[in-house]
């Protein structure tokens, strides 16, 4: 049986780590897929963190001279800011975008930023849809728009780190792009882009003739042959779409659509994580698995495990990091 984050703990693990309650222990894990998410939305060259620095070649606007963006640091290149600096970045901007009024210029500059500082997430989350016929390019616009409501709604007051908080958002995002443009049976994209153009000609057409357009007035109107007008009719017949307000036919006391649909838990899309992880966790030899239990369990910081396990707070950095990476790696191969 996979261990949960409080089973990770050796039995030399210090008296900190022992007594954390077990009721803290979806806080651990919390804690931990969130610092594995961060890690895994970032390419392999940007998983090392570094302080934010000045720098000449910032690919985010010059902001000298407007009052109201006084303060912020400079952002370097989005590709070199790491996972911490991105959540610090982010945490700086949130409060700045709190202060800042809706439609200013000074507003979509904090907006945007924060746009571009997590778009490695929105990659991370489209990877999981890699296997589906849609573009990789589509997918990852239609995460970029969970990306951007999560931004929205996201509050600071809260206490939780913004990757937390806008995965199930920019996931939630993603499915419903695909429950809403799903197809009862596979049909080829040419005949989904045909039912399309069709449909637009034929509403071109009625309102034209004031009457419905026959086979042969379509396919003069795309420029098709009158074969492929009844092919893209016949793919229409394999989309379906259900009213929300549409009455079950065989029960009339059960409601309309709508109200037997559930609500989205954002909270299950964590639960998938968490559960995912597990395996990957006991896989991970001892040592790793105490710092682990150590750093998301105890809470202890890099340097009270290092004096912990005798080693310098750099090189707890170094394995933490990697183990973070391997998880992430575990995922990716999961999804």
């Amino acid at each position: 049986m996979s261990p949960r984050l409080d089973e990770l703990r050796t039995e030399d693990t210090t008296e900190t780590a022992s007594s954390t309650p077990l009721s803290e222990t979806t806080l651990a894990e919390a804690a931990l897929t969130e610092a594995v998410l961060s890690e895994a939305a970032l390419p392999e060259q940007s998983q090392t963190s570094h302080s934010p620095q000045i720098t000449s070649e910032s690919s985010a606007p010059d902001t000298t001279g407007i009052p109201e963006l006084d303060g912020l640091p400079e952002i370097p290149p989005y590709a070199e800011v790491g996972p911490v600096d991105a959540r610090a970045l982010s945490k700086t901007l949130f409060q700045r975008l709190e202060s800042l009024e809706e439609g200013t210029h000074e507003f979509a500059y904090v907006r945007n930023t924060l746009v571009e500082l997590n778009l490695a997430l929105v990659k991370f989350a489209a990877s999981r849809f890699r296997s589906r016929s849609e573009p990789m390019e589509d997918i990852v616009q239609v995460g970029t728009i969970g990306l951007i409501k999560a931004i929205d709604r996201f509050e600071l007051g809260r206490g939780v780190e913004f990757p937390t908080f806008a995965m199930p958002t920019i996931v939630g995002e993603i499915k419903r792009f695909f429950r809403d443009t799903s197809w009862s049976v596979r049909v080829p994209r040419r005949l989904q882009e045909l039912r399309l153009d069709l449909a637009k000609a034929g509403d071109e057409l009625a309102q034209k003739l004031d009457r419905s357009p026959t086979v042969s007035e379509l396919a003069e109107r795309l420029g098709i042959t009158n074969d492929e007008v009844v092919e893209g009719m016949a793919a229409s017949n394999a989309y379906t779409a259900s009213s929300l307000d549409a009455q079950p036919e065989e029960d009339d006391n059960e409601g309309a659509l709508a109200d037997r649909i559930g609500y989205e838990d954002h909270g299950l899309e964590g639960i998938e994580y968490v559960e995912s992880l597990k395996p990957l966790i006991a896989e991970l030899p001892p040592r790793d698995r105490k710092i682990l239990s150590l750093r998301f369990v105890a809470n202890m910081t890099q340097s009270e495990i290092g004096e912990e396990l005798n080693i310098s707070q750099m090189h707890v950095s170094r394995l933490l990091s990697r183990t973070l990476v391997k998880l992430r790696k575990g995922l990716m191969v999961e999804e």
